[in-house]
């Protein structure tokens, strides 16, 4: 078994994609580890704020059938193939750690550069995971927290009521 992280936003009908989307990554793949959900300005264009949080689970699947099953699902909540990146979206989904994993094959790069990148994806992750170690900056994810420069940050965790 392997642990695997993902990052969950959606700046579209919120609540609603956020709800549907930690239940069917529980039908998938079992017991999640839930952070906080954070409200945070849309990054890279002008939208509406998203909803932000990280799970974690364990899972015998490798990495690339978890990133293709992740897509399925932002697919179900009515994301498009031809979404932009930096866009409003329904449901976004992405793998930011498999285990100890180093992958760089075009569309998967483990770890996630976002994890460093986005206060969105590191304040969740280090939430639920303060002290594993990131795989290449052998830092704890609380550590690069606490090192992220706050400045210009704009979120806030909220009371989400049905990630517990």
């Amino acid at each position: 078994m392997t642990t695997a992280y993902i990052s969950i936003g959606s700046n579209i009908e919120r609540e609603k994609h956020i709800a549907a989307g930690l239940q069917s990554l529980k039908q998938l793949f079992g017991e999640l580890v839930v952070s906080s959900v954070y409200e945070a300005e849309a990054v890279g264009f002008s939208g509406a704020a998203f909803y932000n949080l990280v799970v974690g689970f364990n899972s015998e699947l490798t990495a690339q059938t978890i990133a293709q099953q992740l897509r399925q699902l932002e697919f179900a909540q009515g994301r498009t193939p031809d979404s932009k990146k930096f866009s409003s979206r329904t449901l976004d989904l992405d793998l930011l750690l498999y285990g100890d994993a180093l992958i760089n094959n075009g569309s998967l790069q483990l770890p996630r550069a976002d994890i460093e990148r986005y206060a969105f994806v590191l304040e969740p992750l280090a939430e639920i995971a303060p002290t594993l170690i990131h795989p290449v900056l052998q830092l704890s994810y609380a550590q690069l927290w606490a090192q992220m420069p706050k400045a210009g940050v704009r979120q806030r965790r909220i009371d989400f009521s049905c990630t517990h």
